[in-house]
């Protein structure tokens, strides 16, 4: 096996050309247009088959440097708390507190599916944990970090990989389930929009320019600059909470960050020009966005999933159908049954299966199709990049047992 490691830069470069070829595929594609697949997914999904049939028929091993995909993480979710207006937090208390309720309810959900699915198919009892929250709501960091310890409790010496394998899988389900499921309740409760509310992610080429909302280099720097003084800071209280102990991602501590910093200083120097809502942001965020999840698809290792044999499979297909069902018949009612909840119902799919860039992902193919809904922007990070992780760990921990 020849193995061929990609550099930085080459990665960065690479990641950007498979969005454009995702973006021409799905101008092509109507079925695509239609579901909503974003065009990263498509072009990433590609780019990941092109390097599993490297592996396959060439004996090449392809790897990517994906430093600067961790960097687009933290300014993706910088955006997000730059945009978190605390009338918006407030007014999102009780959603937030529902969804929060909901995921947890489906993380016990998702674990008895795979106690059970283990028991069925005789596979070793340390599979549970394998094939239930760890892998699908904690997603590939949550497999790593807990991997060797699950190797070590139950005498699995492959835990890491199958673990990485089935959080795999899940990010690719996640990815394409979650814009047919918004489609669907759309379509069948009549739903819309508002389309003359600033964009969270992304700029309509439609828009109406204002002057005060113009991009330019000025309003692109200061919008950058900005995201990087939240980031920077950041980086600060992550260590600050390490040393007392605890541990949260980084991009945490950066979402808090810029949602402080955001309702803070526009109040202390109103004539600052600040970017909450802003084509500027938007657009730096659209960005950070669609390179990190190109990044993140083009560089999965497919093959790690075929030699596991169709039990893997058979899991995940029941874990998806599982997750599918609960956002069409409890979430989406539990929230509303509104265009919001529609907008959460197709974020859900990545707290369920994926990852939280790949819910927002899944809402802001919806929201550019059928108009705004910055509340979903702003409780469903929170719930799915935070309070669900110190939930997952006691599961976890509990199953350990």
């Amino acid at each position: 096996m020849t193995t061929f490691q990609v550099p930085g830069f080459l990665s960065l470069t690479i990641a950007i050309v498979v969005f454009f070829i995702g973006a021409g595929i799905n101008n092509s594609v109507a079925v695509l247009r239609q579901w909503n697949i974003p065009e990263a997914v498509t072009g990433g999904l590609l780019a990941a088959l092109a390097t599993l049939c490297a592996h396959r028929y060439f004996n090449v091993s392809v790897t990517f440097d994906l430093a600067a995909r961790d960097m687009l993480l933290l300014y993706f979710f910088t955006g997000i708390g730059l945009n978190a207006r605390l009338d918006d937090l407030l007014s999102g208390g009780k959603p937030l507190l529902i969804l929060l309720l909901l995921t947890i309810a489906f993380l016990v959900i998702q674990n008895l599916i795979a106690a059970g699915s283990v028991s069925l198919l005789g596979l070793p009892e340390g599979m549970t944990v394998l094939l239930g929250s760890a892998s699908l709501i904690g997603g590939h960091g949550t497999t790593i970090a807990w991997g060797p310890i699950i190797a070590e409790r139950f005498g699995l010496p492959y835990a890491v990989e199958v673990g990485v394998a089935a959080a795999t899988l899940g990010l690719v389900v996640a990815s394409l389930v979650g814009g047919p499921v918004a489609r669907l309740l759309i379509a069948r409760n009549g739903l819309s929009g508002p389309h003359d509310v600033p964009p969270v992610f992304g700029v309509e080429s439609a828009a109406a320019e204002s002057p005060a909302d113009e991009i330019s280099h000025v309003s692109l720097l200061r919008t950058i600059l900005i995201m990087n003084v939240a980031v920077l800071i950041g980086f600060t209280v992550d260590e600050i909470l390490d040393d007392l102990g605890i541990r949260l991602p980084l991009f945490v501590s950066c979402l808090m960050v810029a949602i402080v910093l955001t309702n803070t200083i526009p109040r202390l120097l109103p004539r600052l020009n600040w970017p909450t809502r802003t084509k500027a942001l938007a657009l730096v965020s659209d960005l950070s966005l669609n390179i990190f999840l190109a990044m993140s698809l083009m560089s999965m290792q497919l093959w790690t999933i075929g030699g596991l044999g169709p039990s893997l499979v058979l899991v995940l297909g029941i874990q998806t159908l599982a997750a599918v069902l609960y956002m069409l018949f409890v979430v989406f009612p539990a929230m509303g049954r509104n265009y919001e909840a529609a907008v959460i119902s197709a974020g859900f799919s990545g707290i369920s299966l994926g990852a939280t860039p790949t819910a927002i992902a899944n809402m802001t193919a919806v929201t550019k199709a059928h108009g705004a809904a910055p509340r979903a922007f702003i409780i469903l990070p929170l719930v799915s990049a935070f309070f669900i992780d110190i939930a997952n760990a006691v599961v976890i921990g509990f199953l350990m047992r």
